[in-house]
């Protein structure tokens, strides 16, 4: 027998800055079901982790809140890890960038870098807010798009027409966090030098460490000739200080992969059997798995086992990369209820669920993968309920009423015992490749011949016939090995499921070489059900509070200058600054669009003893403005006039939702009429 493996597997380090959702779940359920094979096959696999708990975002956050920043990465990773765990993902340690091992090992790996040639610097002109009195990464500056003339657009991309751009080329830019002009200011900045390991990454990137797909898009970056890659930002800033360089710090991708490094580092410190550097050391014959998204390969491929090779440190064995989750068909949704939250998913449904139907569907590549509610529903009753616990159940009953729970010995199937037995290679090899899509299919074509099995031999039948009750016994007691196998099979994706098989079936923890043995003249437990079936009902009710949530917590006002407003972390306000505005009942005159505007519509308000112009950025929603004509809608009244290049907007309309189309209209009850005002 082959000596057990020895694997360090991460999965990417969720921000400290929001809620898990069932998008980050299908990462985190691939990369446990994977592990939990591993250690089922009696390998020594560590699964680390860690909240990724530096960077603007996070401190931005932390001053609206009116907390510490470690006061925030607290909260949030308590969070966290409670909706891991309820989905029984199983961290040997879930950690937090914001640590002194990752500030150590940061330093360590920044130090070598730099002794070794592979840190540049040089100065670099980039937007400061006069106000805030920070510089501003690209996705903090808004303004004109320099190719398309589209408004509200980011420093570095537009939405609108897909163009790239520097953020200095942006038109009438704006601080997104103060609102001021920013104005250019230089700053010395530090740089790694990527190019170096260009030669080791073409080679490494080939070397079967990856998908093929994900090696043929790395090869358009690499066939392009690698820059090099900033990793420093200028104070303020929530990170750890660049060692001899006051005021500077390491920009967030720096230190977030070296927090598996830090995550593993600390749980060395707790269990003295593990050596941290015969996981890291250059020549570490341990095997290191990455599990990420599609959307942070280049850190993970590129920049990562380059700093690595820099530091004289070992590179990943692969990188598994996965694809996103799309509900129904399409991206998740807040105002459809389909942007599904960890948290409010549990609140409804159980966890094996999701992580079944995530196997399910899970292939070896990259492509997307879709949780449609109506098939989930259908496919975890059918297989989970209808299959496998159905075997279980149908046979149970018998052995105790008829042998005291006792199964007899003997094979009352050879060729289904070693069908069984042959398809375990097989099923194993589909774990180990991460092809979970097969394995599940494999896995319930196997129960798919033990009930119909079941069903030829008829025990129930039997029992109702003299002198049949051996063959009854000898029927059902087959039975239950074989629902035991298939138990050891799905075990890496349904942990609870397993453990209350074991209870059932009266035996220890079941590891993947026990599918090779059977139970004979063995005592079982009292059955009780193992799985309940998705209620449809269940399933409309998360729905319906993903909707809550966002009518809670994420709606964005629109307002008449087609701007949206500050965020659901602003300030509070008093009620006497509340009570001051002016808030009126308003009927749509007019509607039409803005010409060389991308967002406004012109909007023609009759309040009662006046009409207004108003210009709202509402046209996503509403490319047909006629039929606005006729609606009554609701509109700050005493908003300062605003002057713009299209005009000048005299108040505000009060609109709801994240953005694009999802922007609705409030409208005040039928009954109201113009120019009333709203208390």
């Amino acid at each position: 027998m082959s000596e057990p493996r020895q694997i360090l597997v991460t999965s990417a380090l969720p921000y400290a800055n929001g809620s898990i959702h069932l998008g980050h779940m299908l990462e985190y359920i691939q990369t446990d079901m994977w592990v939990r094979f591993q250690k089922m096959r009696g390998n020594q696999c560590i699964y680390v982790c860690a909240d990724d708990a530096h960077g603007s975002a996070i401190m931005l956050r932390a001053e609206k809140e009116g907390i510490t920043p470690e006061q925030l990465i607290a909260n949030v990773q308590a969070e966290h890890s409670a909706d891991f765990a309820d989905f029984l993902v199983d961290f040997d340690n879930f950690h937090s960038t914001h640590s002194e091992e990752n500030r150590e090992l940061s330093s360590l790996i920044y130090t070598r870098l730099r002794e070794a040639g592979h840190i540049a610097t040089r100065s670099v002109t980039q937007y400061f807010d006069p106000e805030k009195g920070m510089f501003l990464a690209d996705r903090f500056i808004k303004g004109t798009c320099p190719k398309c003339a589209a408004e509200d657009q980011y420093g570095d991309n537009c939405e609108k027409c897909g163009a790239t751009y520097a953020p200095t080329e942006l038109k009438d830019p704006k601080s997104a966090i103060s609102g001021a002009t920013p104005v250019l200011r230089d700053s010395q900045h530090f740089f790694f030098k990527l190019p170096d390991f260009q030669a080791m990454l073409q080679q490494w990137t080939r070397s079967g460490t990856l998908q093929d797909a994900v090696a043929n898009k790395l090869a358009e970056w690499l066939d392009a000739g690698l820059q090099e890659w900033d990793i420093s930002r200028d104070a303020p800033y929530f990170g750890f200080e660049i060692p001899g360089e006051p005021g500077k710090y390491f920009y967030v991708w720096l230190d977030a992969p070296i927090g598996y490094m830090a995550s593993f580092k600390n749980l060395c410190a707790r269990r003295p059997e593990l050596d941290f550097d015969a996981f890291w050391s250059q020549g570490s014959k341990a095997e290191l798995y990455h599990f990420i998204g599609k959307d942070i390969v280049n850190f993970h491929a590129l920049f990562w086992p380059a700093m690595l090779e820099g530091a004289g440190l070992r590179k990943p064995t692969a990188v598994n990369v996965h694809g996103y989750l799309t509900v129904n068909g399409a991206k998740m949704s807040k105002s459809r209820g389909t942007f599904i939250k960890a948290r409010t998913y549990l609140d409804h449904l159980q966890p094996e669920y999701l992580r079944y139907y995530y196997a399910a569907k899970l292939g070896r590549g990259v492509d997307d993968l879709d949780l449609n509610l109506e098939d989930f529903v259908q496919k975890v009753n059918s297989d989970l309920v209808g299959k496998v616990v159905n075997i279980a159940s149908r046979c149970a009953g018998f052995i105790h009423k008829g042998n005291a729970g006792v199964m007899v010995a003997g094979d009352a199937a050879p060729e289904l015992t070693q069908a069984f037995l042959a398809a375990a290679p097989s099923i194993a090899e589909a774990y180990e490749g991460r092809d979970f899509g097969r394995a599940m299919r494999e896995i319930m074509a196997l129960a798919d011949r033990a009930n119909a099995w079941i069903a030829d031999k008829a025990p129930w039948s039997l029992a109702k016939q003299e002198g049949k009750q051996d063959e009854v016994q000898a029927i059902c007691a087959q039975g239950v090995n074989l629902f035991r196998q298939l138990v050891i099979f799905l075990k890496p994706v349904l942990p609870v499921l397993a453990a209350d098989a074991e209870a059932f079936l009266n035996v220890p923890p079941l590891a993947w070489g026990d599918h090779a043995t059977r139970l004979e003249n063995h005592t079982l437990n009292p059955f009780k059900a193992l799985m309940s079936r998705i209620e449809p009902a269940k399933v409309e009710a998360m729905v319906a509070a993903s909707k809550e949530d966002l009518l809670a917590a994420e709606a964005k006002v629109t307002v008449g200058n087609g701007e949206l407003a500050k965020d659901p972390l602003a300030a509070e306000i008093e009620f006497d600054t509340f009570a001051a505005v002016d808030l009126r009942v308003a009927l749509i005159v007019k509607a039409e669009a803005v010409a060389g505007a991308d967002k406004l519509l012109q909007l023609t308000l009759d309040i009662g003893d006046e009409r207004r112009n108003v210009f709202s950025g509402i046209k996503s929603a509403y490319p047909d403005p006629s039929k606005l004509e006729g609606r009554l809608t609701m509109m700050v009244a005493n908003l300062k006039p605003r002057k713009m290049r299209f005009g000048v907007s005299e108040g505000m309309v009060m609109a709801a939702g994240p953005g694009g189309e999802e922007i609705y209209l409030l409208s005040p009850d039928s009954g109201a009429k113009p120019g009333q005002r709203i208390k």
